[in-house]
Order: structure tokens, then C-alpha cells, then sequence
């Protein structure tokens, strides 16, 4: 059976029934509504439009975030001379470090090295860098090959080429001197004045060259810049925070006190001089009061007393006991009531504040009388 079609129309339109079974909500645009109709007319469905309504009605419904006032330390200007575009080089050949030389190698290999340094004096970088690597696939554990071959990067204007070389060198000698100071030189190139800052100056450590402290020198103005803006901005953090936390405090103070100002028990509630339970609260958060309940026998000499003050008459010679019901007495004044410590010791006789009248002391035996 023949169609009327060319091969370049059969095309298009196996891509635009592609497109559609990808994604169906195409057939919902309104160009398109004949091949909506065309499936509906083979007993198809087109699945409603994902989207009812219109992008400003999702946007209004969303909640506005604000956004930060700038700092006024935000524009930092730094001395961006010499700074490059970064290079975006494929990574370079590494060496296989599961992989021990041996002698003939490391030897080939220092050979290669030689051959390499002389091609750098005479500036022929390119082949500098193909004996370097050669060098690195014989001897791969060499950490001063990467860092050498770095150098070279450098001269060509690739920083990232020579710090993935520096981070390999770092890797098997994180005190290579040399590693630290390419690696510094690469990320002044671009721009990353704290890292260069960082990576020169332990180069001037481990072992103090004299370009390596140039370059120092040359990225520490723009280096100390960044710090002290981000100290600016860790302290205004630092500000923000602690401000957050007063208010947070001051918050839970008013709530603690409109809590305690709800429960404070009005004045008529200890009208007529009678201890009111404010009073004995006060009495409760006495700090003598507090460590002498911490002795168990005390707490269990009240707690007989409260459950019927007469025991009281047990407790008097326990001067530990008696200091605390004393200090009971001349803090209620001694009020009626025999529930609870307020006023327990009402009507008790000899005990202060209560208004009692002591009993007598005993007489004397008759056994005693007339001896001398």
C-alpha cells in the first residue's frame, strides 16, 4: 500500500508522535487540537492540561520570602590584575599508583625528568610537559614530577591543569614545597586569593624561596580583605543571633510573669491575719527550709505531724525537728488549724506563737524532802 508522503515529511512526523507519547499534555496546545480530535476519533484519551491555571495564581499563592538587606561590606574591591579565565581542559594523565616501578623504570624515568627540564629552560612547554608525563607513567610515585609538571601548566595559562598535578604531588608528600607553591601561584590566576594566601605562605615555611614569597606578597592585601569582611560578617551573625536569644528570653520572662501575676491568690484570700498560701509559698522556698526536708527524717516527722499535729508531743527533744517547727510557728504566728504545716501547732501548750499557756513544771519527789 502507497502514501502520499516524502521521506523527510515520514520523519517529522515519527519524531512529533515521539514527542507525543513522551509527553501527551503537547496535544493540549490549541494548534494542535485536529490530532486531539484525530485520537479521540480512534477511541483514544489525551490527558487534561497539567496546568489549569494561569502562572500568576501559583506565584500569588506562594509565600514571599524576604530577602536580606545587602551588607554594605558585600562589594569588596579587590586588585583583580593578572587574574585569568580558567582553563577547562580535560584532566590530564596521571600515573597508576597500584602500580611499584622498578629500578629500570625509575631510572628511564629520571632520565625522562632531565630531558623535560631541559625542554623548559628552552621554553618548549609543550614537550615539557609530554617527557614529564612519560616520566609520571614510569615512575608514578614520584610526588616532585607532578608538582614539576604543574610548573609548566602554569606558563601556559592552565591553573586548574597544574593544581589537579599539585593535589596529586600533595597526596604522596603533603610537605612538598613545591606542590604548596604552584598550587599558590595557580589559584592567584584565578582569583581564589585566601587558598593562594594559604598554600604560599606554607611554601615560605617548608622552604623559604624567594618567588614564592613575591606572590605572597602580591595576594596577601586582597587575601586580608576577604578575611576581615568575613569576620565582619560572622560578628554581625554572631549579633543577630544573640539578639534573637534576649528576645526569645524576654518573651519567656513576660510569659512566666503573666502566668505568675494569673495565679498570684488575691488579698482576700489571707484576710483577717490567716497565713495565706503566698505566704507559704515564700515559706516552702526557704533555702533552710529546703535542706532540712532533704533529710528524710524530718520530711517523715512532718508528715506524721500533718497527718495529726497531736504527734507533735514525739518530737520534743529532737532539736532538729523542733528548730523547723519552730521556725513554723514564728512564721504563721501559730493560727488555728490542725491540716497542713500553716498554723499546726494551734492550741498545742509550749510551743511558741501559740498563745498557750505552758504546763507547769513537775514537783520535786517527796522522796527528797528534808535531805540534805
Amino acid at each position: 500500500m502507497s502514501h502520499p508522503f516524502k521521506k523527510e515529511q515520514l520523519i517529522e512526523l515519527k519524531f512529533f508522535t515521539e514527542m507525543c507519547i513522551k509527553d501527551p499534555n503537547i496535544l493540549n496546545v490549541p494548534e494542535l487540537s485536529f490530532m486531539k480530535d484525530f485520537v479521540k476519533h480512534f477511541g483514544g484519551t489525551v490527558p487534561e492540561p497539567k496546568y489549569e491555571k494561569k502562572p500568576q495564581e501559583f506565584k500569588a499563592s506562594e509565600p514571599e520570602i524576604e530577602s536580606e538587606p545587602e551588607s554594605e561590606e558585600s562589594d569588596i574591591e579587590l586588585d583583580m590584575t593578572g587574574v585569568i579565565e580558567p582553563d577547562m581542559d580535560a584532566p590530564q594523565k596521571m600515573g597508576n599508583l597500584t602500580v611499584e616501578p622498578t629500578e629500570e623504570e625509575i631510572s628511564e624515568s629520571q632520565t625522562k625528568r632531565s630531558d623535560a627540564v631541559a625542554a623548559y629552560a628552552e621554553k618548549d612547554f609543550e614537550k615539557a610537559i609530554k617527557l614529564y608525563t612519560e616520566a609520571i607513567v614510569l615512575n608514578p610515585h614520584a610526588a616532585l614530577l607532578y608538582a614539576k609538571r604543574g610548573q609548566v601548566y602554569l606558563n601556559i595559562k592552565k591553573p586548574n591543569c597544574c593544581i589537579r598535578d599539585c593535589n596529586r604531588a600533595l597526596e604522596l608528600n603533603s610537605d612538598s614545597a613545591a606542590a604548596h607553591k604552584f598550587r599558590g601561584r595557580a589559584y592567584q590566576l584565578l582569583g581564589k586569593w585566601e587558598e593562594a594566601a594559604n598554600d604560599l605562605r606554607f611554601a615560605c615555611q617548608l622552604d623559604f624561596d624567594e618567588q614564592a614569597d613575591e606572590w605572597l606578597r602580591e595576594v596577601t592585601p586582597n587575601a586580608r580583605k576577604i578575611e576581615e569582611h568575613k569576620r565582619k560578617q560572622e560578628r554581625k551573625a554572631s549579633e543577630k543571633q544573640e539578639q534573637k536569644r534576649q528576645e526569645r528570653l524576654q518573651k519567656a520572662r513576660e510569659a512566666a510573669k503573666d502566668r505568675e501575676d494569673n495565679t498570684r491568690p488575691s488579698q482576700t484570700d489571707s484576710a483577717g491575719g490567716a497565713p495565706g498560701m503566698n505566704d507559704f509559698h515564700e515559706f516552702l522556698s526557704d533555702p533552710d527550709v529546703l535542706e532540712s526536708f532533704q533529710d528524710p527524717e524530718v520530711a517523715e516527722a512532718f508528715k506524721d505531724i500533718s497527718s495529726n499535729p497531736l504527734n507533735m508531743i514525739k518530737y520534743q527533744n529532737n532539736p532538729k525537728i523542733m528548730s523547723l517547727i519552730t521556725k513554723v510557728a514564728s512564721k504563721f504566728g501559730g493560727a488555728g488549724g490542725m491540716g497542713g504545716f500553716p498554723g499546726m501547732m494551734g492550741g498545742m501548750p509550749g510551743f511558741p506563737g501559740t498563745g498557750a499557756t505552758p504546763p507547769p513544771k513537775p514537783s520535786a519527789p517527796n522522796d527528797d524532802v528534808g535531805l540534805d
